[in-house]
């Protein structure tokens, strides 16, 4: 459960990051009031620490759900 909530909140970060690169918009800046306020920066932390989690997932065997292997 953990690796997909940080699985959704990097893909959050790569819209973001879309927004930004085809539109000059961050949206996590324009929700929270600024990209320097306490908020904001909070979510750029947590959106970063999910991205560092994931790279976890490439090194991760892979598991078949269901199976009796």
């Amino acid at each position: 459960m953990f690796d997909k909530i940080c699985l959704i909140l990097v893909i959050i970060g790569a819209l973001n990051w879309g927004l930004v690169g085809l539109f000059e918009f961050d949206l996590v800046a324009w929700a929270f009031g600024g990209a320097t306020a306490i908020i904001s920066r909070i979510i750029y932390t947590v959106i970063a620490l999910a991205g560092v989690w994931c790279i976890s997932l490439l090194f991760r065997d892979r598991v078949a759900v269901g199976t009796n292997e």
